[in-house]
């Protein structure tokens, strides 16, 4: 038995940018994570001299200006910093009907490129993008903290009472009722659908604005900057912060439950039989995971989320090395590729290929690259399966997203050195997350960010972390979820 000020569940992103926030502030912090490494999803592994980034590596939050360059802030908070490399094109679009796009890092360019797409929609597409800039701005001028801690409403109000303001008027929105004002072309429309779905794995009618504020505009802002080693080496570099200021990484710990005592959260308990008490406990797993299996009990408010939000998909991965003759020069790191409108939502439809060597070389052995292409799908086309399926499954879908992939790289079956395939099953397993999914998302419609909660839960003692928080989903996101969550805490212990 230990006793510490906070214990964090799950060393993500999410936790991590918690626990090493507490400990620069003087809290004893101890995370328990149950794989080997830190990051969750935003980890990495190795293979035949590979070091293959687990989830996406186009990464947000590594700017120089602002406050919205939340990765940046997080390390320095801990003394640590990551050379990047910037990519000049956040991600080329293959489109239905054969069109293409590429979303320079440059705003005008960008413009300038999906005018020359949609010439009829010119005004309408300034309008629209400019909009986002709005809140954008009113976000990148103010500290980014806990919106459920009153002093720093009120402080930050004072400050910028008009950044404030603007905010609120959005947090009711959504992307697709913004979009509509401005624009009419229903391929155009479709087009920002596809935009939200990138990174919420949900049209434009249900996207917050303020989270297409931050995505839409940032790209040009602080633009998309690639950590040299690899996206684990964010989780890595926070882990050693943490524990220069005190802070503890227990791996293979895993959390079998959260022990309360009249009602409040004080401890867990590990698979090993390990006990720590702690003042206050923050869960990084979804609260799906937290509530009802870390804690048996679903409270009212858990239950009424539910009702709102529900596990988006999973993903089939494919991590691929290749030779880079595969790869034709002039190629960019990050493509989107989408055969049909109607089909953008449907399973191992819209299909997403980086290819983070091209920024970062030393990940793959001398004259090689890798391929990471990744599908959205359902844990329920997996889990029945007996092993003898299962391997025939992942066989037979790999080949097809092969054969869409020699549309891009007609060499790259040629030039195949290793693969590697993963599934909603491998997702779960290794990550922990209900489903294996990506993140909560949306039954219906709803008012923008207005039913998305923020740290605390209805269980004192106990706070959540993560995409399953507000701001949502993305690595930014969720870092900005780790600053909220460690100020309340940090002013609830009084630190």
């Amino acid at each position: 038995m230990s006793t510490w000020d906070a214990i964090v569940i799950g060393a993500g992103m999410g936790g991590l940018v918690t626990a090493s926030q507490l400990a620069q502030r003087g809290a004893k912090v101890l995370v328990l994570e149950k794989y080997l490494i830190p990051g969750g999803s935003a980890g990495y592994f190795e293979r035949s001299g590979y070091r293959f980034d687990v989830g996406a590596s186009m990464i947000f939050g590594f700017g120089t200006q602002g406050t919205t360059n939340l990765l940046t802030r997080a390390l320095a908070a801990v003394d640590e910093k990551l050379t990047t490399i910037p990519d000049p094109v956040q991600v080329h679009y293959h489109l239905p009907g054969d069109q293409q796009l590429r979303v320079h890092r440059d705003y005008g360019e960008f413009i300038s490129e999906l005018t020359q797409l949609f010439p009829q929609e010119k005004k309408g597409i300034r309008r629209f993008y400019d909009e986002c800039w709005r809140v954008f701005n009113c976000l990148n001028s103010m500290e980014l903290l806990s919106l459920e801690e009153p002093r720093y409403l009120l402080r930050i109000f004072a400050q910028k009472p008009l950044a404030c303001l603007g905010l609120a008027a959005y947090l009711p929105w959504n992307v697709g009722t913004i979009a509509r004002k401005h624009i009419r072309d229903p391929e155009l429309l479709n087009f920002i659908d596809l935009e939200c779905y990138i990174w919420s794995v949900v049209p434009a009618n249900q996207t917050p604005m303020i989270n297409a504020g931050m995505v839409f505009s940032d790209r040009h802002y602080g633009g998309i900057n690639y950590p040299k080693g690899g996206v684990g080496q964010i989780a890595q570099k926070l882990a050693d912060g943490l524990a220069k200021y005190g802070g503890e990484i227990h791996y293979q710990s895993r959390v079998n439950r959260i022990i309360t005592a009249q009602g409040k959260a004080v401890g867990v308990e590990c698979a090993n039989g390990q006990i720590h008490h702690a003042k206050r406990i923050i869960s990084n797993a979804t609260r799906w995971d937290t509530f009802g299996h870390l804690l048996p009990d679903i409270p009212r408010s858990e239950q009424r989320w539910r009702k709102w939000y529900k596990p988006s998909p999973s993903f089939l991965s494919l991590h691929l090395g290749v030779r880079a003759s595969a790869i034709p020069p002039g190629t960019d790191c990050h493509h989107v590729v989408l055969n049909d409108w109607a089909q953008m939502e449907a399973p191992y439809q819209t299909l997403f290929v980086s290819i983070p060597t091209l920024l970062d070389p030393d990940l793959a052995p001398e004259g090689y690259h890798i391929v990471h292409a990744f599908t959205p799908c359902w844990l329920a086309d997996w889990e029945h399966l007996n092993p003898r399926e299962y391997e025939q499954k992942k066989e037979a879908l790999a080949g097809q997203v092969i054969e869409r992939l020699l549309a891009l790289f007609p060499r790259l079956d040629a030039d195949l050195d290793y693969m590697e395939v993963g599934t909603p099953r491998t997702h779960r397993r290794f990550l922990g997350r209900i489903q294996g999914t990506y993140g909560p998302m949306p039954r219906r419609p709803l008012p923008g960010l207005l039913t998305m909660p923020f740290n605390r839960t209805s269980i004192p003692g106990l706070y959540c972390v993560g995409d399953s928080t507000f701001p949502g989903q993305g690595l930014n996101a969720v870092a900005f979820s780790g600053f909220a969550c460690a100020h309340r805490v940090a002013t609830d212990l009084g630190f």
